[in-house]
């Protein structure tokens, strides 16, 4: 991987992460997250028109990404509302890509390889440092946190099948349309608008750039180098991520949160990699 390259997926990586950092802070998680999505919907849209290339074929994949992703975001909320990020963040992101693979695995057919085998070993290792070894936290935390990656694995299997029929740019926001409208919907109906103009501000907007930007420059990355070899790098955010609790959000990150946080995105690494 070039330099080059190399930058600019660490630059997805830790964008990704700051848009993580800007829901965990809110105070209105579900209604800045509405926000965010609507204006990262309108940022994209004018890429998604100018790019349009969208196959009959493509539009079962959109709908079922859409309803993955709902339950995404609104899990997603759910968490940071009950959790901190450098506990939930690891978890989910972790153990996404461990999903994936046991699903293909077991009902895909898929062949699974030594250093596949050993990065499901170190996640697991790593998630269990992330949660602590002693008084950690609550295990109903870190359930919701495997419900995340759940369904981060969900649309991962769907839109690795459903961007074949669309322009990568034009498919993504299409899918997060619906969830723009619903999440935006859902407070509103819970609070009147009150809520969406009292979360509305600079942060929010830069988490609405940054949501479509991260993946943006992941799709960069890939014209230039292997997907296995950006997804690998991209799983640096863990750290990230864990670093941006610690400092912005002042959670309480030990040596072996933090240890955790390594050691899962270095398994995970190894099974998207393997």
């Amino acid at each position: 991987m070039e330099l080059t390259t190399l930058a600019i997926v660490l630059a997805a990586a830790t964008i990704h992460a700051f848009w993580n950092t800007i829901i965990a802070r809110a105070r209105d998680t579900q209604a800045t997250t509405a926000l965010a999505l609507a204006i990262g919907v309108l940022v994209g849209a004018p890429f998604a028109i100018l790019r349009w290339d969208v196959q009959p074929e493509a539009w079962p994949f959109i709908v079922a990404s859409s309803v993955i992703e709902l339950a995404y975001f609104w899990l997603l909320t759910s968490a940071y509302n009950r959790a901190e990020m450098s506990l939930v963040y690891p978890i989910a992101r972790g153990m996404a890509p461990v999903i994936v693979l046991i699903v293909s695995v077991v009902l895909l057919g898929v062949a699974t390889s030594p250093a596949q085998a050993a990065g499901v070993g170190l996640v697991g290792v790593g998630v269990i440092l992330v949660r602590g070894l002693r008084g950690g936290a609550r295990w109903s935390d870190v359930a919701l946190a495997l419900a995340v990656a759940t369904s981060i694995a969900g649309y991962t299997l769907v839109d690795k099948e459903g961007v074949r029929y669309a322009d990568p740019v034009t498919y993504v926001t299409l899918i997060l349309v619906a969830p723009a409208i619903a999440s935006l919907l859902f407070v509103a109906s819970r609070g009147g608008t009150q809520r969406l103009r009292d979360s509305f501000g600079g942060l929010t907007v830069l988490g609405g750039v940054a949501s479509i930007l991260a993946y943006g420059l992941v799709l960069v990355a890939l014209t230039t180098a292997p997907a296995a070899s950006v997804a690998a790098v991209r799983e640096v955010s863990v750290v990230i991520a864990t670093v941006f609790g610690a400092v912005v959000l002042k959670e309480r990150v030990g040596i072996s949160r933090l240890a955790g946080s390594v050691v899962v995105a270095l398994g995970v690494a190894l099974v998207v990699a393997g």
